[in-house]
Parts: C-alpha cells; sequence; structure tokens
C-alpha cells in the first residue's frame, strides 16, 4: 500500500480489518498541525497511540457506568529514529481526542477485541529494547506492546530498527497456523526510512503451506505491507538508508503470544550467529532512564 494510497477521513493511513480482507488487525496514522486535533472512536478495538514524530495530548472518555474523563500527555520523540517513545493504551468502546500543541505525526495501532481494560500511560522508559540477529540480519527491536510486555487481549505491537546493508524479518518466518509452535496472526508493516526523500528498502513474502502471499515490494517512509499468511522476510535496509518498521499483529487463536516457524530453507542460518557479534551500529539508542520518566500509569 504505497504512502497516501489509503488515506481518508484526515488520516495518512487507514486499514482496518474491513478494508484488509481479514479480521484483527488496524492501523492509521495521523498527521496533525501545530493545534490541530482528531477525534477517535476505539469501536470494537483496543488502541494503542504512539507517536512517530511529536508529542500530543490524548483525552480519553472511557466506556461503562461511572467511567470519568481522563487525559494523558505524550511526551514523543523527534522522529522514530531518535528514541523510545510514551505512548497511550485506548480500551474499545471508549472515546477520545488526540491533540498536538506544535504538531506531529502519530501511529493508531489496533486490534479488535473481547475484553475491556483500563485505559493507561506507558513511560518510553518502560520500553524493552531488544537486539536480534547478528552480523548483517541484526537489527534493533523496540518491545512497547510484546506479547509479554504490555497488557492487552489481542493487539501486540513492536518496532524494528535495521541500519543501512542490514536484512531483518531474517530468516523468513510464518505465523498462518495454530498450534504449539506457531500462532495464527494478520500482521501490518509500516515502514519509515531515514536518508531523505531518495531513500527505499524491499519487503519479500512468499507462500507457505498455508497461506498464498507472494510480493516482493520495494517501500517509501508511509508505504506499509499487509500480511495475512505466508513466509516473510527479508525485510531489507539497502546501503546508506536505515529502515523502521511497525509491526502491528492480532488473531484468533486463545492464547496472545508471538509464536513463529522459521522457513525450513533458511532455518540454519541462526546457528551462524553463535559465532558473530551483533552489528556495532545497534542499539540505535536506548529507552531513557527510569529516573528521567515519569511512572505514573505504566
Amino acid at each position: 500500500m504505497p504512502a497516501g494510497s489509503t488515506a481518508r477521513d484526515g488520516y495518512d493511513l487507514w486499514v482496518d480489518p474491513r478494508s484488509a480482507g481479514w479480521e484483527h488487525s488496524a492501523l492509521r496514522v495521523l498527521t496533525l498541525a501545530p493545534g490541530g486535533s482528531a477525534d477517535f472512536a476505539a469501536g470494537d478495538s483496543e488502541w494503542v497511540v504512539l507517536p512517530l514524530g511529536g508529542g500530543c495530548t490524548v483525552d480519553v472518555q472511557e466506556a461503562g457506568p461511572g467511567a470519568r474523563p481522563r487525559s494523558f500527555t505524550l511526551r514523543g520523540r523527534a522522529d522514530v529514529f531518535a528514541g523510545t517513545t510514551d505512548f497511550c493504551y485506548l480500551p474499545r468502546d471508549s472515546r477520545a481526542v488526540i491533540g498536538s500543541t506544535d504538531g506531529g505525526r502519530f501511529a493508531l495501532a489496533g486490534a479488535r477485541c473481547a475484553r475491556r481494560l483500563p485505559a493507561r500511560r506507558v513511560p518510553a522508559s518502560a520500553v524493552p529494547v531488544e537486539l536480534r540477529g547478528a552480523g548483517s540480519a541484526s537489527r534493533q527491536v523496540n518491545n512497547f506492546a510484546a506479547a509479554d510486555v504490555l497488557d492487552c487481549d489481542r493487539l501486540i505491537a513492536v518496532e524494528v530498527l535495521t541500519p543501512g546493508g542490514n536484512w531483518s524479518s531474517y530468516p523468513p518466518h510464518k505465523h498462518d497456523e495454530d498450534g504449539p509452535h506457531e500462532t495464527r496472526l494478520e500482521e501490518i508493516y509500516y515502514y519509515e526510512l531515514r536518508g531523505g526523500p531518495a531513500a527505499i528498502g524491499y519487503q519479500r513474502v512468499y507462500p507457505s503451506p498455508a497461506g498464498s502471499g507472494d510480493v516482493l515490494a520495494e517501500v517509501r517512509g508511509g508505504d506499509a505491507v499487509l500480511i495475512p499468511d505466508g513466509w516473510h522476510g527479508p525485510s531489507m535496509a539497502v546501503p546508506g538508508y536505515d529502515m523502521y518498521y511497525l509491526n502491528v499483529m492480532a488473531g484468533p487463536g486463545p492464547v496472545r503470544a508471538w509464536l513463529i516457524s522459521d522457513d525450513p530453507a533458511h532455518a540454519w542460518v541462526r546457528e551462524t550467529w553463535r559465532d558473530q557479534r551483533p552489528d556495532p551500529r545497534l542499539p540505535l539508542y536506548r529507552a531513557p532512564g527510569a529516573a528521567e520518566e515519569e511512572e505514573e500509569d505504566v
């Protein structure tokens, strides 16, 4: 989905289950001018408001008897390559107003769900930063809404940063069947790239025994790729241009977990990492110290 091709109702990107042709995962990207605001209705989904660049306030009215309005201030960040960010969780059936004094860009990652959990803010210091892979397969993962990090009903979301010249989402893997080693998850990849307007990367998706997805796409900032099934990877950051992508996942299984199967043709690559170190350019940044952040609403 090229940047701007799904723009709707003031959003730069709008992917919902109906438009995607699936049942669970959703993503919107909102740009606000200085002093701008947008009304948001959660509907039957839970959401995370994640600053991509800039800060905002989120005024929330939760559903249910006795629910009181709440307001969260998100400091945000200069851009996705500058650091982890604080964010807030919005429960299903809530309504919110997102406003920004200085303007900015904000992702709203969502998933259809049944349980209604409380709205809350999470500070940037609480985001686990993980390094995966080694050598030219090194990447950084910000596990802000990983299954074992943030209490959600269905939503799983992480940020991945890949230095120019490296491959991530590698070895290719899948999660299109339910079983002891795999959970069925619909996935959205949303990309930002560093290095100017010419910056590009590539994404591969190819058929698995349970899926027919087949894509080899050049991606630029603001593009998205939808992955209902199939082996996916590598995500290729070409030399000179660092790649960021936001992964949003949800599925129908009884357990909220990210369980994957590697393509057996390429799984052996993991064994080579034992003798290699991560790319010395990583991490691009770490989460700020807890003393620098407010601990409220975590």
